[in-house]
C-alpha cells in the first residue's frame, strides 16, 4: 500500500480543531507572521492528541501582510529569523513531550525561495546552524529541493492540493485568478490525477508532472475542513495510507 503523507499549515487563525484529525502532520505558524505561544501550544496539543507529526512554519514577520509581501533580509537576519521561530516553537513542542521533525517556510519567504538559488541556499544553511537536524519540506524541482541537495540535507518533496500549477512545474501566483481551489470537485480530482499519474492537469490540457511525498491543504483555504474530509476518502477511494513521513 502506499503512504502520503497529508499536511496542513495551521496555527494561522483557521479551524484547526477541525482540520487535524483528518491529516498526519502539520506545519505550525511559529509567531512571526501568524501565532504566539499560547496558539502554538494550544496548536501541538490538539496534533500530539491526535497523533499528528508537527514541524515549524516560519515566515517573514510581517502580521499585517500575513508574511505573503516579498522581503529581503541579509544571510543573517534570515538565519536569525528562521532559527528563532524554530526554536521557539520546538522548546514549547518538547515543553509538550514532542518535538518539531521538519520545517516549511511560509508565504512570501517559500515562494521567493522557490526559485531564488541564493535564498534557497540560505534557508538550508540556518537549517544546518540548529542544534538539530529538521528536514526541509517544499516544492519538487524547487530552488529549495536543490539547496537540499547540493548540501546532503533531508528534503521531503511537497504537492498542493488546493493551488494551479503552471507549465513549468511551480505555483500560481496567490493572487492569480485561479490560483486558489475551493471546490471539493475539483481538489478531489487534482488529488487523484497526482496520485494515480503522478501530475496536474492545466486548463489548457497540459500535463505538468509532480513528484511529491507530502500532500498539503491550507488551513486558511475557505471550507478547508470539508475540503480535508473529502481527501481523506478519496485516499481512502485509492487504497492510499495517510501516514506522517518516517525519520
Amino acid at each position: 500500500m502506499r503512504s502520503i503523507d497529508l499536511n496542513a499549515d495551521v496555527g494561522e487563525g483557521g479551524k484547526d480543531e477541525a482540520l487535524l484529525p483528518f491529516v498526519s502532520s502539520a506545519s505550525i505558524a511559529c509567531g512571526a507572521h501568524a501565532g504566539d505561544a499560547e496558539t502554538m501550544r494550544r496548536v501541538l496539543r490538539m496534533a500530539i492528541a491526535g497523533g499528528v507529526q508537527v514541524g515549524a512554519h516560519p515566515g517573514y514577520a510581517d502580521r499585517e501582510g500575513f508574511g505573503r509581501r516579498p522581503m529581503r533580509l541579509t544571510e543573517g537576519g534570515l538565519r536569525e529569523l528562521l532559527i528563532n521561530q524554530i526554536e521557539t516553537l520546538d522548546e514549547i513542542a518538547q515543553g509538550e513531550g514532542a518535538s518539531v521533525m521538519h520545517v516549511k517556510p511560509h508565504g512570501a519567504l517559500y515562494n521567493q525561495a522557490e526559485d531564488d538559488d541564493d535564498l534557497a541556499t540560505g534557508i538550508v544553511a540556518a537549517l544546518r546552524a540548529y542544534r538539530r537536524p529538521l528536514r526541509l519540506l517544499a516544492r519538487a524541482g524547487s530552488a529549495m529541493e536543490r539547496a537540499a541537495k547540493a548540501a546532503a540535507w533531508p528534503f521531503l518533496r511537497e504537492a498542493f492540493a488546493d493551488r494551479r500549477y503552471r507549465p513549468d512545474g511551480s505555483l500560481m501566483p496567490r493572487p492569480a485568478r485561479g490560483a486558489l481551489i475551493t471546490q471539493g470537485d475539483e481538489v478531489v480530482e487534482q488529488v487523484r490525477s497526482l496520485v494515480l499519474r503522478g501530475e496536474v492537469l492545466l486548463d489548457d490540457g497540459t500535463q505538468v508532472p509532480i513528484a511529491f511525498e507530502s500532500l498539503c491543504l491550507h488551513g486558511d483555504t475557505p471550507g478547508a475542513h470539508e475540503l480535508a474530509i473529502r481527501i481523506r476518502q478519496e485516499l481512502d477511494r485509492l487504497d492510499v495510507l495517510v501516514a506522517a513521513p518516517s525519520f
